[in-house]
């Protein structure tokens, strides 16, 4: 299994900007995808055990609903968007709180799962995936005679 990377070089632009990011994005402040400044992306952890791979990303503070997980050839893409928004009226002010989540992980998946049976669920702020893998006799192997 492989884990697809985005490439997050910057564009040129004003030489000032580029000091300074660096400066707030370095060994002290941690980089953020894409040049976001309120994204984060999920930590993931994969392992494999013998007949399965197994996927964890913390996303705690999610429901199950605002999953999508999408399966496209051997391309598994996990993306979740979340809005909130709170308004508190008062005689004298008016104030507003928006808050916006998404993050979107892919990951390319070895020719030897079965498709059929990748389950997923979400507990504790774990969403968790199970990604079997197809039995040696469904796989295509065989011997080929030399005529």
């Amino acid at each position: 299994m492989s884990l697809i990377k985005f490439n997050t070089a910057r564009t040129a632009g004003d030489p000032f900007n580029a000091i300074f990011n660096d400066f707030f994005e370095g060994e002290f402040y941690p980089r953020r995808p894409n040049g976001a400044k309120n994204s984060s992306l999920p930590a993931a952890n994969i392992r494999e055990a013998g007949n399965a791979f197994h996927i964890e990303l913390a996303a705690p503070g999610l429901k199950k609903d605002d999953f999508k997980i999408k399966l496209d050839d051997n391309l598994l893409t996990i993306r979740t968007e979340k809005k909130e928004a709170n308004e508190e009226n008062t005689e004298r002010y008016t104030k507003r709180e928006f808050n916006y989540t998404s993050f979107v992980r892919s990951f390319r998946l070895p020719k030897d799962v079965n498709h059929e049976e990748i389950a997923a669920s979400y507990e504790n702020g774990i969403l968790r995936l199970s990604i079997p893998k197809l039995a040696e006799e469904k796989m295509n192997k065989r011997e080929i005679a030399v005529k």
